[in-house]
């Protein structure tokens, strides 16, 4: 048999370091150079109270040399949240904290918020429990920051990992800083003083009684916040969308609002975006729910998944 080719060198050569957008999906190929100038910052970053071992260009570290059992001093706290703040999401092994501690250590980094759809550990009101069994299914497997529909969504959140499947329900991080730079200008430039529409109903809305809704529609109004945020800390522009929760983009007709958060939704989805987390029982995760979104694999049914969640409440999001 006679076999035929023209390589004598890599396809992409000739190419140069620039990404296409396919004509067929509008999906985009190509080096994602947006991320080398964050990962080389990353890179020379050093702690003095902790370790912190990367697990992904921007996002994602994982910490060593703390252990959250313990009243941690001022100066470790302080360290712990600039850290958050470089890499977005914090992963953190052999943590075998009690709830309360959990409440406690979240505590330490602002008030905490008390979730009114989903249920709490039993006396402890900031802590919500996550139980999926063959019962209750795990329906979280959507990118999301978490409550966008409050009108000061949680700036983090502590995730504590007490029943894990022996394989599968991965936690998966995507960074909204590079969503948002990996947009073309012509999409930029169109979102930009845009605001989009978060209601709480479009998740929890089936759940709550027809005789309650109005109250908590009171309660919980529309909450309408910019498309790209600026983040209090770091000053970075950030994509600030999410299918969970966002209804529209105000100011469009449904048909171009729909359109325009397809696009921007998918941008969480691009893999050199994301960290993916294996828990084993007693990780913990904590993240920045501005500067993140989150997918929780439901790859684990009928087996038990249990996890429980402090979030910190923030500040209004500003562009």
């Amino acid at each position: 048999m006679t076999v035929i080719t023209t390589a004598d060198k890599d396809p992409a050569a000739g190419l140069g370091a620039r990404r296409y957008q396919t004509a067929l999906f509008g999906d985009w190929s190509g080096p994602a150079t947006y991320l080398a100038a964050e990962r080389d910052r990353l890179r020379t970053l050093s702690w003095n109270h902790l370790s912190a071992r990367r697990l992904s260009p921007t996002i994602g570290a994982e910490i060593s040399g703390v252990d959250l059992r313990d009243e941690l001093a001022d100066e470790v706290v302080a360290e712990l949240d600039a850290a958050l703040a470089e890499y977005k999401v914090l992963f953190f092994r052999d943590q075998p904290i009690t709830s309360e501690q959990h409440v406690a250590f979240a505590r330490r980094f602002g008030e905490l918020e008390v979730h009114p759809f989903i249920p709490s550990n039993s006396g402890l009101p900031e802590l919500v429990r996550f139980e999926k069994s063959v019962e209750v299914a795990g329906y979280e497997n959507s990118w999301h920051h978490d409550v966008t529909w409050r009108e000061f969504p949680s700036r983090a959140a502590v995730l504590h990992g007490i029943q894990i499947p022996d394989v599968g329900g991965d936690t998966l991080f995507s960074d909204m800083y590079a969503a948002y730079e990996a947009l073309d200008d012509e999409t930029k430039a169109l979102i930009e003083g845009r605001d989009a529409a978060h209601d709480f109903t479009r998740t929890f809305g089936r759940q709550v009684p027809a005789e309650q809704l109005d109250e908590m529609r009171r309660r919980y109004p529309v909450a309408v916040h910019p498309v790209v945020v600026t983040h209090p800390v770091t000053g970075r522009p950030a994509l600030y969308v999410n299918r969970n929760f966002t209804s529209h983009i105000v100011g469009l007709e449904p048909e171009d609002s729909d359109d325009l958060l397809r696009v921007l939704c998918r941008q969480a989805e691009a893999v050199e975006h994301q960290v993916r987390f294996s828990w084993q029982t007693d990780s913990i995760a904590m993240w920045d729910n501005l500067a993140v979104q989150h997918y929780a694999s439901s790859d684990y049914w009928p087996e038990i998944r249990i996890m429980e969640r402090a979030s910190i409440v923030g500040t209004r999001p500003s562009r």
